[in-house]
């Protein structure tokens, strides 16, 4: 069983022609595209009794996604995404964020887990944020930890603040993902490898296995003690990046699951992932990504999709250096 804890939400998605609603959150983004790639996932989460709680509640049994907590009497957590001319999202929230009780439930929630994901607003805006950091606390001795800070500078403007607490969840995870613009913006002047690489080196042996950048078109990196490797993004033409990142680390995760490199059991060869084999997770979450945005709003592929999924291009094999030293 995969455990998915955070903000479940609706994107309410402005274009020039017209507005649609889309259930999202990026935690609960990944939830489904777990399940969607043959994952059984429960999805830890809140969202109101309302019409809007209603389409979250619908859209996750659509996918088959377990939910043990019932729905409050808070209202729903809506995200207003306008979307430019090029695709690109900006987003607004109107946010309510807690789990008051979850750490009675985590011994029954979290028996049998093997992998606990969580990230974004979830683990930055507080009340939920402390529920959340003791949730993963609670799991951390026996269920791979992973984690996606999926930066919000709109909700958190607090850079400072933002940075310490993504440092906290980073040195629980063992799986780290971020994007580019979410390293430049926590650690502004420093290359995004870098900072990527310092992550890895956060809490000694007991800090994160691989640390996952994404680039956009220039296609992910990431970094284990064994070396670097990097792929390139498949060209494709894009409807909207809404919920890309998300798809990415669901495909992500999948792929490492599908190794057996889940469990704390497992952390050692975890670590050792080498080069050929990072590369090879990262151009499934690659492919991942690049259906979603091939699609309007956060709608991650099947398995069957994905393993059928084509290209414009995907020439080039994946570019491997042995150590930091040899990667740009």
């Amino acid at each position: 069983m995969l455990t998915v804890i955070g903000e479940a939400l609706v994107d309410v998605v402005q274009r020039s022609g017209g507005v649609e609603a889309h259930v999202g959150g990026s935690p609960l983004n990944v939830a489904v595209g777990l399940a969607r790639l043959d994952h059984g996932v429960q999805f830890v989460g809140r969202f109101g009794r309302d019409t809007y709680g209603d389409s979250v509640a619908a859209h996750l049994r659509s996918s088959s996604v377990m939910v043990p907590l019932p729905p409050d009497d808070k209202p729903t957590s809506v995200a207003t995404a306008i979307i430019d001319d090029d695709g690109a999202a900006s987003y607004s929230f109107d946010l309510a964020w807690e789990l008051p009780g979850l750490a009675g439930r985590l011994p029954f929630m979290l028996q049998g887990a093997t992998l606990l994901h969580t990230g974004s607003i979830a683990t930055m805006l507080e009340p939920g944020a402390a529920e959340v950091l003791a949730a993963v606390e609670h799991a951390h001795p026996s269920t791979t930890i992973s984690f996606d800070p999926n930066c919000r500078p709109s909700i958190i403007a607090d850079r400072a603040y933002a940075r310490a607490q993504t440092e906290r969840f980073v040195v629980l995870a063992d799986v780290v993902k971020a994007s580019d613009e979410d390293l430049e913006w926590l650690y502004p002047g420093v290359d995004a490898l870098e900072s990527a690489r310092r992550w890895l080196g956060l809490g000694g042996s007991e800090g994160p296995a691989v640390v996952v950048v994404t680039r956009g078109a220039q296609g992910p990196w990431g970094v284990t003690a064994a070396g670097e490797a990097q792929v390139p993004a498949p060209e494709v033409d894009v409807v909207d990046t809404v919920g890309a990142g998300d798809s990415f680390m669901a495909a992500l995760l999948s792929g490492i699951v599908d190794r057996g490199l889940v469990g704390a059991q497992n952390r050692g060869d975890l670590r050792a992932m080498p080069p050929e084999v990072l590369a090879g997770v990262l151009g499934h979450a690659a492919r991942a990504a690049a259906v979603t945005v091939s699609r309007a709003g956060a709608n991650p592929p099947t398995r069957a999709e994905l393993n059928g999924a084509s290209f414009n291009s995907e020439a080039g094999l994946p570019v491997l250096g042995a150590s930091s030293k040899e990667q740009p």
